[in-house]
């Protein structure tokens, strides 16, 4: 079973062991929990999902700058106005 030293500054390091379990990355947060009996539970507090954190690792920079999508997403939306206005 791992363990840890509290130091004199009252700080823990999580053993290697636990916090690839865990996936504990820095900054993430752990939550303390004290039980009955002087049993604590400690326990990472997980960020609500999003989109972008479903895909860590995966996401890779863009090869278009964004000025450029928006620029394309404009013209698009230009040309389907166009379009629809020319068929009424």
């Amino acid at each position: 079973m791992p363990s840890a030293t509290l130091t004199s500054k009252g700080q823990l390091t999580v053993p290697k062991e636990i916090r690839d379990r865990l996936r504990l990355e820095q900054g993430d947060v752990l939550d303390f929990e004290l039980l009955p009996g002087g049993t604590l539970r400690i326990s990472p507090r997980r960020p609500r999902p999003t989109f972008v954190g479903r895909l860590r690792g995966y996401a890779r920079p863009s090869p278009v700058p964004v000025e450029e999508m928006d620029t394309a997403i404009g013209r698009h939306h230009a040309a389907e106005n166009a379009r629809a206005r020319r068929g009424r």
